[in-house]
């Protein structure tokens, strides 16, 4: 019986594999973070920045393609967020494909060492075996050999 798993290598691979996805996860959700961040400070700049009530046509044309800046700049704030959502699910995917796949090798190992363990217990039952029979025949003989306690 081979007492090594084989896919030892394997299932530590797998292992890291697992860990580097689930590492691109956090940074994910890191740059989800840093966006919904960044439209919350566009959103706050669009606020605050109304336009005039009075002034010349010019600074009342100024401050409308600034705040339409503003909202361009808002517009791609919220669309980075989508964007890093859509890759936090695309890694998440890549996470759980890489937790099945470690998770497939493990049970593999649970099961070498399942059979290792019942081979284990079927020598020892053997030995334990053996040792009663051999001590059951010793004893026979002993009786055989003095049958009234008699032997000269």
């Amino acid at each position: 019986m081979n007492r090594l798993f084989r896919l030892g290598p394997v299932l530590r691979a797998r292992k890291a594999q697992e860990d580097a996805a689930r590492g691109a996860v956090i940074q994910t959700r890191a740059e989800i973070r840093e966006a919904q961040a960044l439209v919350k400070r566009r959103q706050l700049d669009l606020v605050g920045a109304q336009a005039p009530n009075e002034g010349t046509a010019r600074a009342m044309v100024a401050s409308l393609v600034a705040r339409q800046s503003l909202a361009a700049g808002l517009f791609g704030a919220q669309r980075m967020v989508t964007d890093a959502e859509e890759v936090e699910r695309e890694r998440v995917a890549a996470l759980t494909d890489a937790a099945k796949r470690r998770r497939a090798v493990e049970l593999m190992a649970e099961r070498h060492a399942a059979t290792v363990r019942a081979h284990d217990l079927r020598v020892d039952q053997a030995n334990l075996d053996e040792l009663a029979i051999t001590a059951k025949a010793r004893r026979s003989a002993g009786n055989i050999a003095e049958p009234n306690g008699s032997e000269v």
